[in-house]
């Protein structure tokens, strides 16, 4: 089976922002984006299509052809708990550092860690595998992408976190 992870384009949300699970707008120019991600995806045909249920993926999917895709929280990004929605040199939190020092294994105040977030991302292939799809559309975030690089290229974190797909981004992986 191919997966094909689809990344959702920019959001208008200012840098150094934890928006996480947040559902955030688009920047103005999602047309545009959404048309070379639509360009980029014309090659495939996908015998399902998945969307995680936040509107900056569900939008690029519908942008691309994909009205209706099977909406799973399983595909959406980290949830940062209290820290959603500020700038990260504006948390005042004592376990910013806690999790700075280890961001994989430790949870933001009334979040997820990475690796719950892996394990849910996860529990969704586990629950693809087998279904006979040959080839699966997933529009996503890029928590999730770097999860898959990690479980299912051989990729190790230090690789996947410092070349982070970029907004727009097509990853394909045969699972």
């Amino acid at each position: 089976m191919k997966i094909v992870l689809i990344r959702h384009t920019s959001v208008a949300v200012r840098p150094g922002v934890c928006y996480g699970q947040s559902d955030v707008g688009l920047r103005d120019s999602f047309p545009q984006e959404a048309a070379k991600v639509r360009e980029a995806l014309g090659g495939y045909r996908f015998d399902r299509v998945y969307s995680s249920p936040l509107s900056r993926c569900r939008r690029l999917a519908a942008a691309c052809g994909y009205e209706s895709p099977e909406l799973d929280s399983r595909l959406m990004e980290m949830n940062f708990g209290e820290w959603e929605m500020q700038a990260y040199d504006e948390i005042d939190d004592p376990r910013l550092q806690v999790w700075y020092d280890d961001f994989l294994s430790v949870r933001p105040t009334g979040g997820e860690s990475s690796m719950e977030q892996c394990q849910r991302f996860l529990d969704f292939i586990n629950d693809l595998k087998g279904c006979g799809d040959e080839t699966v559309g997933i529009f996503t975030h890029g928590g999730i992408i770097i999860h898959a690089l990690v479980t299912l290229a051989g990729w190790d974190y230090t690789r996947a976190f410092a070349n982070q797909p970029a907004y727009g981004s097509v990853t394909e992986i045969d699972i």
